[in-house]
């Protein structure tokens, strides 16, 4: 059941991304369309979450979503709205996943 909320985990992962995403073409949430799927993205990422939560303990979990949606939005902002790839934001990103990585090794 804990490799499920892992799953759980990267789905909302993934939705919280997806949300993030249209979020950027909501045009401050007067467009129905990318608006519509900001808010059901963002429930549904909450949604699985509190189901992965259920198994797997919240700091981490929190951790690792907020780690992996934030590093997952700079490869995203890169990529498709051609935002710059600097040292600063290269690093930023290495060092959240250093920090979850650093969470996860722990031995309690």
């Amino acid at each position: 059941m804990r490799n499920f909320s892992w799953l759980l985990l990267a789905a909302s992962i993934a939705a919280e991304v997806v949300g993030t995403i249209a979020l950027r073409h909501a045009d401050g949430f007067t467009r129905a369309l990318p608006s519509a799927v900001v808010a059901a993205a963002y429930a549904l990422a909450i949604w699985l979450m509190a189901l992965a939560v259920r198994q797997l303990e919240v700091g981490l979990a929190y951790a690792v979503w907020a780690g992996a949606g934030t590093a997952l939005i700079a490869v995203c902002g890169v990529l498709l709205f051609g935002e710059a790839v600097t040292l600063a934001r290269c690093l930023g990103v290495a060092m959240i996943v250093l920090g979850v990585v650093v969470l996860h090794l722990d031995p309690r």
